[in-house]
C-alpha cells in the first residue's frame, strides 16, 4: 500500500506535454544526425578524391577520328618485339596489355605469340622488303601484307609494337611504341609512344593515383611502393594507362 502510494506521489505531466517532450527529443535527435553528416561530408568527398584516376596525357598517343573503335571486330595483339636486353619482358608486358585491353571491351582480342606457326608462316610468305621493315619501330607493312595479315590470322585489325627500353635498375623504366591498324582499309586507327620512368614525379603521382583507384580502400603505401621495384606490377600501371587511350 505504502508503495502504490510513493508511486501516485510522484508528478504525472499532462500528456500534452508529455508528447511534446518526446517529440522534441526526437527532433533533437534528427537535428545531431543531420549536423554529424553535413560535418563528414568534407571526409566524404575527401574519400571520393581519393579513387580519381589522373588521365593519362594526351600528347603521346593519337586517336583517328574518323573512326569508330566499336566497329572494328577481332583484333590480333602480336607479341611486342623487345628492344631491351630482357628477353622475358616481352611475354610480360604483351600479357599486361591483353588483360588491360580486355577489360575495356572495346574489340574481341586475340594473342599470336612470334613463334606460332602461323604468324611464322607469314612472315616467311611476305616479300623480302618486309625482313627490312622488321627493324623498324613498329614494322610497317604493306597493304598487300596488311592482306595477307588478315586472311591468315582471320582478324580485322592488328595490334603491334615494341618495347623500345627496359631498365629494371637504378630505377624502373620502360619505353613503348605501338599502333592498331586497320587491316580492311590500311588506315592507322590509334597509335602511342611514351616512356614511363619511376623517378619522375609525374609517373610517381600517377602510380599513387592508379593504386589508390585500383584497390579501392584507402591508401596503400605498400602497393604504391611494390610497383617501383615490381616488373609485373609496374607493368599492370602501364597496360593500364595504354588501355585508358583507347
Amino acid at each position: 500500500m505504502n508503495t502504490l502510494k510513493t508511486i501516485l506521489s510522484f508528478p504525472v505531466l499532462p500528456a500534452p506535454l508529455f508528447i511534446f517532450r518526446i517529440h522534441e527529443k526526437i527532433w533533437h535527435a534528427i537535428y545531431a544526425s543531420g549536423f554529424t553528416i553535413l560535418l563528414l561530408l568534407p571526409v566524404l568527398f575527401s574519400a571520393c578524391q581519393l579513387y580519381t584516376v589522373t588521365p593519362p596525357l594526351p600528347d603521346f598517343y593519337y586517336q583517328n577520328p574518323d573512326k569508330d573503335l566499336s566497329s572494328v571486330g577481332r583484333t590480333a595483339l602480336v607479341e611486342l618485339n623487345n628492344y631491351s636486353a630482357y628477353p622475358q619482358i616481352s611475354t610480360d608486358v604483351t600479357e599486361a596489355l591483353f588483360q588491360a585491353l580486355q577489360k575495356k571491351q572495346r574489340f574481341g582480342l586475340a594473342v599470336v605469340d612470334r613463334s606460332e606457326p602461323a604468324w611464322r608462316s607469314l612472315q616467311t610468305e611476305l616479300d623480302s622488303s618486309a625482313q627490312i621493315q622488321s627493324m623498324q619501330v613498329p614494322p610497317t607493312y604493306t597493304l598487300d601484307e596488311l592482306i595477307a595479315i588478315r586472311k591468315t590470322l582471320k582478324c580485322d585489325a592488328v595490334l603491334v609494337g615494341t618495347i623500345t627500353q627496359f631498365r629494371p635498375h637504378p630505377h624502373m623504366a620502360v619505353g613503348l611504341r605501338l599502333k592498331l591498324v586497320d587491316l580492311r582499309d590500311g588506315q592507322l586507327l590509334w597509335a602511342l609512344e611514351q616512356i614511363w620512368d619511376t623517378s619522375d614525379k609525374t609517373t610517381e603521382h600517377r602510380i599513387k593515383s592508379y593504386f589508390q583507384y585500383q584497390i579501392r580502400s584507402g591508401y596503400a603505401p605498400l602497393r604504391e611502393q611494390l610497383a617501383v621495384v615490381s616488373p609485373l606490377e609496374f607493368m599492370k600501371f602501364v597496360a593500364y594507362e595504354v588501355a585508358e587511350t583507347l
